[in-house]
């Protein structure tokens, strides 16, 4: 909307909380996670619910021109894709999630190697890491960013998710941070990189984050230093 001069100011993000019905329906997936969750880990179990809010503000070049202060991250590229192969897994080979991948970077104007970070969706569920690792392995070939799941510090927020985790690339690149992904302990068989496992420092430029939800529904947004 803001591209198509439609908007100047847009907040936007996601608000989520625990109820019962949220517990009791992913409780009848039977991917809920009774200890700590692991994400891309071999012996991962499973999720771990959360509740949070996460907001960014985006703003046009227009306001962004009288601002006292310049925005210190853009978005420069995103996509939604959905390759509807269920509705609730993802399909094994990553499909949805590739083509967010790729729409997105192809959007940025960025390639693969550019990507500094990625913010993984990471649920901790079997089908999700393996779908999503899958379409890291295609796009990225050898040439693998840093990367891990906050979802490992806040649990699975559902509709929180993907604004909270912006908030996570946005403070990623402001300061500098690689966050760690916790409990990880062994690697995936099926992939040829592992996640961050320790809080680590240095300038990064790109940040990607992927959000993957239900039937099929995959997006991922890229974030630039400003």
């Amino acid at each position: 909307m803001i591209r198509q001069n439609k908007l100047d100011v847009v907040i936007a993000g996601g608000t989520d909380a625990l109820a019962k019905f949220t517990l009791n329906g992913f409780n009848t997936l039977m991917i809920l996670d009774s200890q700590y969750c692991q994400p891309f880990d071999e012996n991962r179990r499973g999720l771990n619910l959360g509740e949070g809010a996460g907001y960014i503000v985006l703003v046009s070049e227009k306001v962004a021109a009288t601002l006292n202060k310049q925005p210190a991250v853009i978005i420069n590229g995103w996509s939604n894709a959905n390759d509807a192969y269920h509705q609730t897994a993802s399909s094994p080979d990553g499909t949805g999630s590739l083509l967010a991948m790729k729409g997105a970077l192809a959007k940025s104007g960025l390639q693969p190697a550019d990507i500094d970070y990625i913010n993984l969706h990471g649920t901790g569920t079997s089908n999700n890491d393996i779908a999503e690792g899958t379409a890291i392995k295609t796009l990225f070939e050898n040439n693998y960013p840093a990367m891990s799941s906050t979802k490992s510090f806040t649990g699975h927020t559902l509709g929180a998710s993907g604004g909270i985790e912006a908030v996570f690339s946005y403070l990623a690149i402001q300061k500098g941070l690689i966050f760690p992904n916790l409990r990880f302990e062994t690697p995936m068989k099926e992939l040829p990189f592992t996640p961050v496992t320790e809080l680590q420092q240095w300038e990064i430029k790109h940040v990607m984050s992927n959000s993957f939800g239900f039937g099929g529904n995959c997006s991922s947004l890229v974030f630039s230093k400003g």
